[in-house]
């Protein structure tokens, strides 16, 4: 345990910060999870709105620090291809 004012301070934040981004990371790992499993089961409505929402998800936490932009940008692209891989 930190014996350092300024690093208490430092734990609390870093405690703060890391519930904030769990709920920003867990929310675009399960869209992007529904994502999948709608274009599984190749019902192209449905893939076509969890594929968006999955996007939406990936952007929000990549705008808000949580994910590196180029991750959200790797994972947004693997999933197009896969959605139009089975797609066509």
């Amino acid at each position: 345990m930190a014996n350092i004012k300024s690093q208490i301070k430092r734990n609390k934040q870093n405690r703060a910060a890391r519930l904030r981004n769990r709920v920003y990371r867990g929310s675009a790992r399960t869209f992007v999870r529904k994502a999948q499993a709608a274009i599984r089961n190749e019902n192209t409505e449905l893939a076509e709105t969890e594929v968006l929402k999955a996007i939406r998800a990936l952007d929000k936490a990549a705008q808000k620090g949580v994910i590196h932009k180029n991750n959200a940008a790797r994972r947004k692209s693997r999933l197009m291809q896969y959605h139009n891989s089975i797609k066509s």
